[in-house]
């Protein structure tokens, strides 16, 4: 299956091309960057611009997160984060909650969104067409980190194993999901040849805690998840374990990206690096979030490395990253 960022962000976001420099293809390579960026070092993100022009130091500085579950609740979970990032930046900064990964996208691509963190599948888009440059994750304190996706059904669904999917329906999150969509999708054709619309009935839930609580409920036959949403959601018991069976968990995937968009003056973009990475996580509402899943800090990473497998699962789907 193909698709296209124009299909996932609208008509409008070709109207966004007015922002940035578009070099000359012999000064600038770029990859699978869109035209609005280079990549000299060859790093696959985009390099920030060398004209200081080019660069910009916004007073507020506007921050959001993958859109899981409910925006409420990670605004507060956020709040002493934030804070701290106004601390070392000398900035405002104002948390903007995104109800879908393409409107998050769009965000940065039009200026509006200056540090994010975007979900694993996000990330390819999020660097090729909106000058996203990821540097770190959230992992536990001894290093591990990632999430697996899990495709989950009710009990006494029928659904014993994954060839059971077979005449059955299947929710989704989103295209752009990792968990949600791009892995499974692979994992179905490649491993069971399971094919959606012949094999399956595919729909779309919008977001993880949609397909939990759809599976929970009997909504849903069954769904793919990313296992560190339904677990947060067992913690907070807005499902109980008993209401999903699990059958099939995939490899540790990287979770949540998080960075800043391209044009940010070099020493801001240090800034906010440095703030990652001195945050204090004990005591923090940050810590009482995602402790959940066992994360307590931030490790520095890089996409080309880190992204590899994802990379490769969107090539297996014949995703794009094509801009327009």
């Amino acid at each position: 299956m193909s698709l296209n960022i124009n299909h996932l962000l609208g008509a409008s976001a070709i109207a966004l091309m007015t922002m940035g420099t578009t070099a000359s293809a012999q000064d600038c390579p770029r990859g699978d960057l869109d035209e609005r960026y280079c990549d000299v070092d060859g790093d696959l993100i985009a390099d920030i611009p060398t004209d200081a022009a080019d660069q910009i130091d916004p007073d507020t500085l506007i921050f959001a997160y993958t859109p899981v579950e409910d925006p409420a609740v990670y605004k507060t979970a956020w709040a002493d984060f934030l804070e701290h990032l106004e601390a070392e930046t000398g900035k405002d900064v104002m948390f903007f909650p995104v109800q879908n990964n393409a409107a998050q996208i769009e965000a940065m691509r039009s200026g509006r969104l200056h540090i994010a963190g975007f979900n694993t599948g996000s990330n390819p888009l999020a660097v090729n067409c909106a000058g996203f440059r990821p540097f770190t994750i959230m992992a536990a304190p001894d290093g591990s980190f990632g999430y697996e996706m899990e495709i989950i059904t009710y009990p006494d669904s029928g659904i014993e194993k994954v060839e059971d999917l077979k005449g059955k329906q299947l929710a989704f999150t989103a295209p752009t999901s990792n968990s949600g969509f791009k892995a499974p999708s692979a994992i179905l054709k490649a491993d069971y040849g399971l094919e959606p619309e012949t094999d399956f009935e595919p729909v779309f839930s919008g977001k993880h805690d949609n397909s939990v609580l759809g599976v929970a409920n009997k909504d849903y036959q069954a769904a793919a998840v990313a296992n560190s949403v339904m677990g947060r959601m067992i913690e907070r018991d807005v499902v109980s374990a008993d209401q999903i069976k699990s059958i099939y968990k995939s490899q540790t995937f990287p979770t949540t990206g998080y960075g800043v968009v391209y044009n940010l003056k070099p020493e801001l973009q240090e800034k906010i690096k440095n703030a990652f990475f001195n945050f204090e996580w004990e005591g923090s509402s940050l810590k009482e979030e995602f402790e959940k899943n066992g994360e307590g800090q931030f490790l520095e990473m890089n996409y080309q490395e880190f992204w590899d497998v994802i990379r490769k699962i969107d090539a297996a789907n014949n995703v794009s990253y094509a801009c327009q």
